[in-house]
């Protein structure tokens, strides 16, 4: 990707040992690239941590797909961390790798099945964090973080009313339980190997230094523990184009210029935005039939069928509408019987050449198997 990020000329895959070419395959590529920057176990994303969970290492046996509802965000390491640390440097070549890829999709109008929190595309537009960000990546580390600071509000408030000696031990409970009694220490939870401050005052948290550890926590999360990851990023992405140009979008429009829909295949859209030809009209049976499947499906069922048509799983910003070339769907003519033929594409093309099954059952059946089996390889069809 270093040699294609200086260069304004389109990215084009080819897989090796397969003859298809063309737009399906390129999409089907970032596709790939996005799940593989999705896997647990590279050191890059916050995870599934709670408060008080325990850490999860580069050196975790789970290679799978790192579940993140609310988004992905950088995990922070500890800004004392050399880049020459093996472990650390290979995240910062990651994240560069990203922001080269992120640009590039954008520069092809590609899409990336990503899903990033609103605070990471806050951080791509160069704009501050604050503590309100985390509740965009981590609810329950945000809730927490926001209930500490209101006890250290309140401490404050009664002391410049009565002084520091004034007595606030009702004050100082965290639901219903004394900040002293949660024996919490001064390292950043859910990584028992980060630690925030050291010293004689920072052993355990308690109403004394709570301001501290709030503020060692908001710190860590959302800036040294991240800004050399986040500028790793920048630098990549700025190989391809000044990352300063996307400063006029806001946070939810350049995630639908990078992601593409997340979901738009409805009833009308299907209608007014597919074509139906060599066959088949927008009234033909087998037509209504598909048409009803599709509104049938789950969501993981409409990303396999746009990724068996198109090659990607999402649908580009706009939609059907700005699909190009339009999805379209044909007749395939069986030399035997249609019920025992499958669905086939030119995901190139945007091109589903669908039998006339004999009911919409059989459709589904045939369907389904196509958009789950087929996956992963192109040939001619």
């Amino acid at each position: 990707m270093d040699l294609h990020a200086r260069y304004k000329m389109p990215v084009e895959i080819e897989y090796d040992q397969e003859v298809g070419t063309g737009l399906g395959p390129t999409l089907e590529f970032y596709t790939l690239v996005s799940c593989e920057f999705q896997k647990s176990g590279l050191g890059m994303w916050r995870g599934e941590y709670g408060l008080f969970a325990s850490s999860t290492t580069l050196e975790a046996e789970d290679k799978g797909i790192l579940m993140s509802p609310s988004g992905l965000f950088p995990r922070p390491w500890p800004s004392t961390l050399s880049t020459s640390d093996d472990q650390f440097s290979e995240v910062i070549k990651k994240f560069v790798l990203l922001g080269q890829v992120a640009a590039k999709s954008l520069q092809d109008g590609r899409v990336l099945d990503l899903h990033f929190s609103k605070a990471f595309y806050k951080i791509i537009l160069g704009r501050e964090l604050t503590l309100y960000d985390i509740q965009s990546f981590d609810p329950e580390l945000s809730r927490t973080l926001l209930e500490f600071q209101a006890l250290v509000n309140r401490k404050r408030f009664l002391e410049s009313v009565n002084g520091e000696n004034s007595p606030a031990e009702f004050d100082s409970f965290f639901r219903d339980t004394r900040i002293e009694d949660l024996c919490l220490d001064f390292t950043l939870p859910g990584y028992p190997n980060y630690v925030l401050a050291s010293g004689p005052d920072y052993k355990m948290v308690n109403m004394r230094n709570l301001e501290d550890y709030v503020s060692l926590i908001v710190d860590a999360t959302i800036n040294s523990g991240i800004s050399r990851q986040a500028e790793a990023f920048k630098s990549g992405f700025n190989q391809v184009f000044p990352m300063e140009h996307l400063q006029i979008f806001t946070e939810d429009e350049l995630e639908h210029l990078l992601c593409g829909e997340h979901d738009s295949l409805v009833f009308n859209e299907l209608l007014d935005h597919v074509k139906f030809d060599h066959g088949y009209t927008a009234s033909s049976l087998p037509i209504v039939n598909l048409l009803e499947i599709i509104q049938e499906f789950d969501h993981g069922q409409r990303r396999a069928f746009l990724q068996f048509v198109t090659g990607a799983p999402r649908l580009p910003p706009g939609g059907l509408a700005s699909l190009n070339p339009k999805l379209t769907v044909v007749r395939k003519h069986s030399s035997i019987w249609a019920d025992t033929d499958l669905p086939s594409v030119m995901t190139c093309a945007n091109y589903l050449k669908l039998p006339a099954y004999s009911s919409k059952e059989r459709m589904k059946e045939r369907l389904l198997y196509a958009i789950t089996e087929g996956q992963g390889s192109f040939h001619l069809s």
